[in-house]
């Protein structure tokens, strides 16, 4: 589980993408509107990574990027951006940004991009499946078994 920082100036894009990387078993830290109000909550709550909205008021995205970079070369830091923007993407990815996810943010695409900057959560999300498919086929084996073990007893049952 990852502790993340949410920066949009739209209350239902933080809230939307909040409820996603809960639902990831995330841990949403805190939420900022600003790049201002990012620095200092990277500053107060040292999230593991941020996802950050490019356009935003007071400071954007990218200058937030580059002061949080002198606080942490460690963090990882996820841009949120809309077609169109790419040369400002670009001049993130230069500030210090480790990747980036197109608006709409969907489930899928936030996933994929978390994956990208933290595989090892991507082999343990694998390694998960696979475990709980061989689980369910473990069940399906023994509840097969269960059906022929009650076949045989009906049968018994019907020659005495």
């Amino acid at each position: 589980m990852l502790k993340a920082l949410i920066v949009d100036d739209s209350l239902i894009l933080r809230r939307n993408i909040n409820k996603m990387l809960t639902e990831m078993g995330h841990r949403v830290v805190s939420e900022a509107k600003d790049g201002m109000e990012a620095v200092s909550c990277f500053k107060k709550f040292e999230p593991d990574f941020i996802t950050m909205d490019i356009t935003m008021p007071d400071m954007d995205g990218i200058e937030a990027v580059a002061e949080i970079r002198k606080l942490s070369k460690t963090v990882k830091i996820i841009m949120v951006t809309s077609h169109g923007q790419e040369e400002m993407v670009m001049g993130a990815i230069k500030a210090g940004a480790n990747g980036y996810v197109l608006k709409p943010v969907n489930m899928d695409n936030l996933t994929k991009a978390i994956y990208k900057i933290y595989p090892e959560l991507a082999k343990e999300a694998e390694a998960k499946l696979q475990a709980e498919a061989k689980l369910k086929e473990e069940l399906k084996n023994i509840h097969g078994q269960q059906n022929s073990s009650d076949d045989d007893d009906l049968k018994l049952e019907i020659e005495l």
